[in-house]
């Protein structure tokens, strides 16, 4: 099976070791057990249950209290309609592989994860790319997304918010792309890694699985929990692609640790502490990002409004790759070319890590441009 090199990365693997400033990062500054225990309480309770614990398999679809925390992200789900996976990494992989075949058609939005177009195209699959565009605020076109959704598709592929771009899908946009999937009785899988981080209003954005029965929805502790170190994610669809998924999944994953499946349902126990204290952060980077934007003549930015990224439009005759490793090279600054989400002329700019840095490294990257 031929699968294409995954850009994103390949890039990290590459660079990250060697940076000084890292504006690449996509998480909310992870948390350490420290940090965890405080925001949740009862430390030397928790650190007693964890002592006792043997290191055995555990359950292998996830732990009923980590399905039961999960399923209490959404309206309609319940633990029955969650597994449990390695990250929304392996929960994506398992979904395409479950459910599609070679020459299966698939309409991926993107920029996007490059799991959502290169895995189904690895299997065969006749993929179609909807390209998201600057001038719509990095929204869907719907006119043009219902032109590439064959009658005989058989998914859609997607994730709200958006990374690289950090655009929101409005609840009445996303209950017209599932009208659009509809038609063709088509799959919708949308990589949800950052529902919980709306920088304005609710922070969950509706979930595609609560408004659609063909609904896939992909999470983990990576982004909203800053708990990338978890490796832990689920899936939350139906019964059918539950069970199709985890058919597959006996194949590659047996179960998650149980000491993840012990603090993931801690954290989103205590869900309300933790993404307060994310969102916090994430106005001040944004606001430090945004200020940076407005006073450097040689860019353009469309304001994120949700997750920790955002998708920087430059002015120089130089492609993203060359810049950025050069860029780099000069100055110790990462950033993440465009290129390697598809569209060149771009650059992805993580802003809700270590502030002091992105305030540096802004102003590194300004004196570079000039």
């Amino acid at each position: 099976m031929f699968i294409e090199n995954f850009k994103v990365e390949e890039w990290f693997n590459k660079y990250e070791k060697d940076s000084v400033y890292d504006l690449a990062d996509t998480c909310v500054d992870s948390l350490s057990l420290e940090e965890l225990f405080d925001l949740v309480g009862d430390k030397n309770l928790h650190l007693d249950e964890i002592l006792k614990r043997k290191l055995n398999y555990g359950d292998i679809h996830g732990s009923l209290r980590l399905r039961k925390a999960i399923s209490s992200l959404y309206e309609t789900q319940t633990p029955e309609n969650i597994t449990i996976t390695h990250g929304a990494i392996g929960a994506n992989q398992l979904v395409v592989m479950s459910l599609i075949n070679h020459g299966d058609k698939v309409v991926s939005i993107i920029p996007t994860y490059q799991q959502h177009y290169s895995i189904p195209k690895s299997f065969g699959a006749d993929v179609k790319l909807c390209f998201l565009k600057e001038e719509n605020n990095w929204l869907p076109d719907l006119d043009e997304l219902e032109k590439l959704v064959a009658n005989d598709t058989k998914m859609i592929c997607m994730n709200n918010p958006n990374n690289p771009t950090g655009a929101v899908i409005p609840d009445d946009m996303m209950s017209k792309i599932v009208e659009i999937a509809k038609k063709s009785d088509a799959y919708v899988l949308c990589d949800e890694v950052y529902r919980g981080l709306n920088h304005e209003g609710n922070p969950f954005s509706v979930s595609v699985s609560d408004i659609y029965e063909k609904g896939i929805s992909t999470g983990s502790m990576s982004k909203v929990f800053s708990l990338a170190g978890l490796r832990l994610g689920w899936i939350a669809a139906n019964d059918y692609v539950i069970s199709q998924v985890n058919h597959h999944r006996e194949y590659n994953t047996i179960s998650v640790g149980i000491i993840d499946d012990y603090f993931a349902s801690l954290a989103i126990e205590n869900k309300d502490k933790i993404i307060k204290r994310n969102l916090e952060k994430i106005k001040t980077g944004k606001e430090i990002l945004t200020n940076w934007a407005n006073s450097e003549p040689n860019v353009r930015l469309v304001v994120p409004r949700g997750g920790t990224t955002a998708f920087v439009k430059y002015n120089l005759p130089i492609s993203s790759v060359e810049l950025c490793k050069t860029l780099q090279e000069e100055t110790g600054v990462m950033i993440l070319p465009g290129e390697t989400l598809e569209l060149d002329g771009y650059l992805r700019i993580g802003y809700a890590n270590n502030f002091e840095q992105l305030q540096k490294a802004l102003k590194i990257f300004s004196e570079w441009l000039s």
